[in-house]
């Protein structure tokens, strides 16, 4: 009876489930990100060989999230995990200006990759706690935000340490996806 109910109730009040991919350089929050979305606290890290998978509730909707390795040497396995995702999370080290544009150049390759073509892409800006960060503005010219017409995208000031803008982005998300 407990199983039919839940079926039941899952039916009537959940909105499906969506996969997001989680994708970034290395150092750049995407671990932090995915552990303050699922458990709402920041846990202690290591550098992700591979990938980490985590189911988050938002606003009734389930998001299946992988946050995969930004080492330059993973970037390329990244493709694999493209298939049926509804929306990609592009976190940026917005301190890293160095490599603002090897950010910009895997934005490129992910733009043009066919398993992407319907995907929507949030832009976390992230380390916003920090003195040296780029502002969101800084970080779109720098990726050229403006000149994508090819998806739906967004660009949102974050801190994965405290959480800001993570609320925000997965609205945003989840408005695109509904």
């Amino acid at each position: 009876m407990g199983v039919l109910f839940s079926k039941l109730w899952e039916r009537l009040f959940s909105s499906g489930s969506y996969k997001i991919i989680i994708i970034g350089l290395d150092n750049a929050g995407k671990t932090t990100t995915l552990y303050r979305l699922n458990l709402g606290d920041v846990v202690v890290t290591q550098p992700t060989i591979g990938s980490n998978v985590e189911e988050v509730v938002h606003n009734n909707i389930r998001f299946e999230c992988w946050d995969l390795g930004g080492q330059e040497s993973l970037r390329p396995s990244w493709g694999s995990y493209y298939v049926n995702a509804h929306a990609i999370i592009l976190v940026v080290d917005s301190t890293d200006r160095d490599r603002i544009s090897s950010v910009r150049d895997e934005l490129r390759n992910l733009l043009t990759h066919e398993d992407l073509k319907k995907a929507v892409i949030l832009i976390l800006a992230n380390k916003q706690d920090l003195r040296d960060a780029m502002t969101a503005v800084e970080i779109s010219d720098s990726l050229l935000l403006h000149s994508i017409r090819s998806h739906e995208w967004h660009i949102q000031a974050a801190c994965a340490l405290t959480g800001e803008g993570h609320r925000e982005g997965l609205d945003w998300i989840a408005s695109k996806l509904k």
